[in-house]
């Protein structure tokens, strides 16, 4: 792990502990981090906390004003961090059923999400079960037990859903027109590559690692090898055919049974 976030991730667990005492029983690194994925410069840090019981306002507001960027500088693209009760993250539900939920840093928009209630649908409701299911499987933990003993993942045809809700939200983002390269067209691509993998293999990998193991006999192996080229500064593939990648990956999952 990158000397920086270690560090990072140290002083964010004392903090939540000074917040939220004996209540916070686990904090686990997510994403990249977790999935040993992670790229300085492009990578975002997420952490998941794991409390007893119900997060009170005033609570969940300081906890966002000791972690917010401002007080607790990010040394990535910026912090996503999930507060779960403990009966949520070990129950399977494809809801997003989090206390709060904080998105800060340099070059991210602040946004501090106090219920699930709140949460805009266009904004995406499936992530939560998503990452959990990722923490369940690669989960690093920071603090309490091992996170496949606290996170579960989401029933088959839970999982095959918000997967499909995945890609379509993918879909749904506009994209320049032609066939000029489209920066982000890539992480479309590769975002696609990993859910595939996850549903036909069975296991989570990072993006470009997804890419990898699909690109050796898949027949659109020459626009993932593009898209993982440009995670390293190479030009990005356009819109169309990335969106087009996306459409027969979203078909293929949609047809598991």
């Amino acid at each position: 792990m990158d000397s920086d976030v270690r560090r990072y991730l140290d002083e964010l667990v004392g903090r939540a502990r000074a917040v939220l005492g004996d209540d916070l029983v686990g904090a686990y690194a997510a994403g990249s981090v977790g999935l040993g994925a992670y790229q300085p410069g492009r990578s975002d840090v997420d952490v998941a906390l794991v409390v007893v019981r119900p997060v009170a306002g005033p609570v969940k507001r300081t906890l966002v004003d000791r972690l917010r960027h401002e007080a607790l500088p990010c040394p990535a693209r910026g912090l996503e961090l999930v507060v779960y009760r403990r009966d949520v993250a070990g129950s399977g539900t494809p809801e997003p059923g989090f206390e709060v939920e904080l998105n800060t840093g340099a070059t991210m928009p602040f946004r501090a999400t106090w219920d699930p209630a709140d949460r805009p649908a266009a904004d995406g409701r499936f992530w939560y079960a998503l990452d959990r299911s990722i923490l369940r499987q690669s989960g690093l933990a920071l603090l309490g037990p091992p996170a496949a003993d606290v996170f579960a993942d989401p029933g088959p045809e839970d999982l095959r859903r918000l997967l499909v809700e995945a890609l379509r939200w993918w879909l749904a983002l506009p994209t320049p027109p032609g066939d000029a390269p489209a920066p982000g067209a890539e992480d479309a691509v590769l975002g696609a590559c990993r859910a595939l993998v996850r549903c036909r293999d069975g296991v989570w990998l990072g993006k470009v690692d997804a890419g990898r193991r699909l690109a050796a006999d898949d027949p659109d192996g020459g626009l993932i090898r593009r898209s993982i080229a440009a995670r390293r500064g190479g030009p990005p593939p356009a819109g169309p055919e990335a969106r087009a990648f996306q459409q027969r990956v979203l078909e293929r999952i949609a047809a598991t049974h």
